[in-house]
């Protein structure tokens, strides 16, 4: 049995690194859920691109070798497209950053696509991909940071450390009632008691997927400080010399030329050799006019762990064939390589197709609602309560500045992303830069309900950013259907059924943010006038 003492330490544990954590991984867990469907969402946000000329696999070895000609850049690092579709026209794609622009500046990116002309030679177009779900991801990475930045990935280390001990200190205060209590849901008069047993039932049930995050994100935020110890420990500072020693240098190092690759053809079909359950879906040139040219044969392997949402890939020589490394090739990755692979499989649930996925929103969403239940339950602790029939006591300042920050971040987080989803269609075309106004339109929305929140106090803010959160996450679909009805207005709706499960999904989420938005105004207008969450009709003592 363990002493109440000890208990009560760590309740006190729980509740701080939880408060101190708690809004900026709703945000992570939020936007996360919606990153689980990223190429889907992708989809949806990028219109159609049918006036580009598709171009057949057997042409497009002739296709790399006049785009490189007319265009040498592009041979430091291009993709070909294995699969074509309405959505996906291109054959040869790639991306060009300024000289000046830092690794993980993708506003500054520039991209491009070659196809042919009439007469057969190659032509270059600037394409403009979504940026959408990058974007979204990126909040998912950093905690709601704009950009995918060292400092940014130590600060959600450090909120994920936190985070580790808010569980394991949840944990040991539910031992001692774990078997009389892990079913127990009391629904009555007690509102706070049944948050309270909501939220234990649904961390519990949780606490798996929840212990995977932490351990697999903490490892991503601190990979580069874990490598350079690795370095100065073990390899005397000598890691990625030997790393870049993987590979012979050729006897003849020097530049080679395009028009002597080997047909994509004949590199699925050595990469295939190696793995023949490998679904090939892409080839990655890196440095094909350099001594150490390669290619990377990306596809899915449904036998086996994929590390990332692209699946894995196996090294080639893209002039020979040769099949230079598979430590990244699903199913061919040794003992290292593979527990490597799973903790990347794990986060980002590449593994067990659709029903997993699901899987992994469905949770995610459910630890957003943990960590925006867990800051209610902190706040209704600490509420005054006041004797009936006098007046409601004025609210400590902390519960209510807690209360407001939480409903402005997690709901401005919220109604953010569905406004900044919709503006991928209605700002296409109209704006420079749409990268860059997806920050903008997040950041505008975010910002303002937080201010919205302390403006009208957490009771009231609450009812106007839940309804506002409903109206915002419907007009993704509407934004759809408007241009099937008005195709004049410029919008696109594809009618793929990723795309279309992006705009049911956003209907379901509309109807669930209304039903809320109903039930918050019913308990504020019909609650304890002592609580913080009343909302009275007179007088200032309650209000928050």
């Amino acid at each position: 049995m363990i002493r109440s003492d000890v208990i009560r330490l760590y309740k006190t544990v729980h509740t701080w690194t939880g408060i101190l954590t708690g809004m900026a991984l709703f945000i992570t867990f939020y936007a996360g859920a919606l990153t689980i469907f990223k190429e889907p969402l992708a989809r949806w946000a990028s219109p159609p691109a049918a006036h580009m000329v598709a171009v057949p696999l057997s042409e497009a070895a002739t296709l790399i070798a006049r785009t490189l000609e007319d265009h040498p850049k592009a041979a430091r690092n291009f993709q070909l497209h294995l699969e074509q579709d309405d959505l996906r026209p291109e054959r040869m794609t790639w991306r060009e950053r300024p000289t000046d622009a830092g690794d993980h500046d993708e506003l500054s990116a520039r991209h491009y696509a070659a196809t042919f002309h009439a007469d057969g030679t190659a032509h270059i177009e600037e394409v403009h991909p979504s940026q959408l779900a990058e974007f979204i991801d990126v909040l998912h990475r950093v905690v709601g940071l704009p950009l995918d930045t060292d400092p940014h990935r130590w600060i959600m280390g450090v909120v994920v450390s936190l985070y580790a001990l808010a569980l394991i200190s949840g944990v040991v205060i539910l031992l001692p009632s774990l078997v009389k209590d892990f079913f127990a849901l009391r629904i009555g008069q007690n509102l706070k008691r049944m948050w309270l047993d909501s939220h234990n039932v649904v961390g519990i049930i949780s606490l798996p997927f929840h212990l995977i995050m932490v351990l697999t994100a903490a490892v991503f935020a601190f990979h580069d400080g874990i490598y350079h110890l690795q370095d100065r420990l073990f390899h005397d500072g000598r890691l990625s010399t030997a790393w870049e020693m993987r590979r012979e240098t050729p006897e003849q190092p020097s530049p080679r030329t395009p028009s002597e690759l080997l047909p994509p053809a004949e590199l699925v079909a050595q990469a295939l050799a190696v793995s023949p359950s490998l679904e090939p879906t892409m080839l990655q040139y890196i440095g094909v006019t350099t001594p150490r040219a390669m290619v990377r044969v990306w596809g899915h392997d449904p036998t086996a762990i994929s590390p990332r949402a692209l699946g894995g890939f196996a090294t080639l020589d893209p002039y020979t064939g040769e099949v230079l490394n598979t430590d990244y090739l699903p199913g061919k990755q040794d003992g290292a390589h593979t527990t490597v692979s799973s903790f990347f499989a794990l986060h980002f649930g590449t593994f067990g197709g659709t029903p997993v996925q699901w899987a992994y929103f469905l949770l995610a969403l459910a630890g957003a609602w943990l960590f925006y239940s867990g800051n209610l339950l902190w706040i209704e602790t600490r509420r005054r309560n006041g004797p009936k029939g006098d007046h409601p006591p004025a609210q400590r300042r902390d519960t209510r500045w807690m209360a407001s920050g939480t409903v402005g971040v997690c709901l401005g987080c919220v109604c953010g992303i569905s406004l900044t989803i919709a503006a991928a269609k209605w700002l296409h075309g109209h704006v420079d830069n749409l990268a860059a106004w997806h920050q903008y339109v997040y950041y505008a929305v975010f910002f303002g309900s937080i201010a919205w929140a302390f403006r009208q106090g957490a009771a009231r803010a609450a009812i106007h950013l839940l309804w506002l959160a409903a109206i915002l996450t419907w007009t993704i679909p509407l934004t759809t259907l408007l241009a099937w009805i008005l195709p004049s207005l410029g919008l696109w709706g594809h009618t793929s059924v990723a795309s279309l499960g992006v705009d049911l999904t956003a209907a379901v989420g509309g109807l669930c943010f209304a039903w809320l938005a109903r039930i918050t105004t019913q308990r504020i207008h019909n609650g304890m006038e002592d609580g913080v969450w009343s909302a009275p009709t007179s007088g200032a003592a309650g209000r928050v």
